[in-house]
């Protein structure tokens, strides 16, 4: 892929108490993690959003391309990423090129592979 590789505006998060030092998530709290990995829970966006952590930025062909789909076919999952906060979009002319906006996701998604590789799915 010959894609433009450039330095990544990503915003660290602020500064939270560790998870087991919260209070139990409350209902609606727990309704929202619920919608966010909804969003996760499609294969051909696990897979655009790990050509991101891979390439730092891509323009929808080359994220095609990678997935072996069509460029219409990925728009509409970017969109998707996009309109929940997960995904940057600059279009550069009739290109859109994408990039990760929350700095939460490559890591969400190394603990999504070391589950998967540590706790594999019975068949």
């Amino acid at each position: 892929m010959n894609s433009r590789k450039r330095a990544s505006r990503q915003v660290a998060p602020p500064l939270r108490p560790a998870l087991h030092q919260r209070p139990l998530l409350s209902p609606d709290q727990a309704v929202a993690l619920s919608r966010l990995f909804k969003v996760f829970s499609n294969d051909l966006r696990l897979r655009l959003l790990h050509a991101l952590v891979r390439e730092k930025e891509l323009y929808v062909n080359e994220l095609a391309e990678a997935v072996g789909m069509k460029p219409q076919a990925v728009s509409n999952q970017l969109q998707r990423l996009v309109d929940r906060g997960i995904l940057s979009a600059k279009r550069e002319g009739t290109n859109v090129c994408y990039s990760i906006l929350d700095p939460c996701v490559p890591v969400l998604l190394e603990r999504g592979v070391c589950l998967t590789q540590c706790c594999p799915e019975e068949k």
